[in-house]
């Protein structure tokens, strides 16, 4: 437990969803299951609600959030959509897309939230206990995932507990998260688009929507959405990649043909290890074995974004 004291823990019930909406209005921070990884909710409109979710993770303040919204309609409200930002809304909205879009001029959003930059970044997201809070809270919510920053993201709500302690004012549990892995972010620009952070909807199924990939829209220096740090996802032990034998004083992750302690998925399915990479990171962090090892992962598909991650642990 880190020495933090636990939050109270609460499963996904009616009683739990009025509670934490209850909390949120009144500027409180509650962690909230999603498809992809727990959330650490605040509301978005309110200075100090956002400086609670800084003060819990440790995150830096160069860092923007994600603002959660429920609808198409309340994500118009926020930032200023085109006929790109809107096809990909209707192919992948409610789920597992965050679009980096400009904002809105009169957008009811606290400067922290996006870090003092033009542009915000919006997820709709498809779970129904976050689709429940957002609906109980009446506003949009800021939720970055809910450990401190720069740690392993968490996929249950015990890694919540563990992380951030008694600084969660509410943990609603909900399980563990069906994709295990954070969403997709994508900017787009006057003229071009870039994924700023690989996910679980892929390259492919993008340019399925968007068109062809201009290899020039690179991201920009600056840091314009979550997960750009070069070390971030970090379990606090040394991770060395792509190992198929790993040393006698290293945890092994395995995937595919290649065992280990745990196993990201003994089928070779990406899909299965993207939703476990979180949960076998953890278990590393908390093995007796000073050092992580990690079986390679192919980097089609979803495996883009599994190696995205397991880069920047290593970093």
């Amino acid at each position: 437990m880190t020495g933090k004291s636990r939050p109270p823990i609460r499963p996904t019930g009616h009683a739990a969803i009025a509670a934490a909406g209850d909390l949120l209005r009144a500027g409180k921070l509650v962690a909230v299951p999603t498809e992809t990884v727990y959330g650490l909710a605040a509301r978005a409109d309110r200075d100090e609600a956002v400086a609670a979710i800084y003060r819990a993770k440790g995150r830096p303040d160069f860092n923007p959030l994600i603002v959660h919204v429920a609808t198409l309609a309340g994500a118009e409200q926020l930032a200023e959509f085109d006929e790109r930002a809107r096809r990909l809304a209707a192919a992948f909205w409610p789920g597992p897309l965050t679009l980096v879009l400009p904002m809105r001029a009169d957008a009811p959003l606290a400067p922290a939230v996006t870090a003092g930059l033009p542009t915000v970044a919006l997820r709709c997201p498809a779970h129904p206990a976050m689709q429940a809070v957002l609906a109980a809270a009446g506003v949009p919510l800021a939720a970055p995932s809910a450990n401190r920053s720069g740690g392993v993201s968490p996929t249950t709500a015990e890694h919540v507990a563990r992380s951030l302690g008694e600084t969660v004012d509410l943990v609603l549990d909900g399980g563990p998260c069906a994709r295990g892995i954070e969403s997709t972010i994508v900017a787009l620009r006057p003229q071009s688009w870039a994924v700023l952070r690989p996910g679980p909807v892929t390259m492919a199924q993008l340019t399925g929507v968007l068109g062809p990939h201009d290899d020039a829209a690179a991201p920009f220096g600056r840091i314009e959405a979550p997960g750009q740090l070069a070390s971030h996802y970090a379990p606090g032990k040394p991770v060395r990649l792509g190992v198929s034998v790993a040393a006698e004083d290293e945890f092994l992750i395995g995937f595919g043909a290649v065992t280990g302690q745990v196993t990201l998925s003994a089928s070779g399915d990406p899909a299965e290890a993207a939703a476990r990479l979180y949960a076998c990171l953890h278990m590393a962090a908390a093995a007796p074995q000073p050092r992580i090892a990690v079986a390679p992962v192919p980097i089609s598909g979803i495996g883009a974004a599994i190696n995205d991650r397991l880069r920047r642990a290593a970093a």
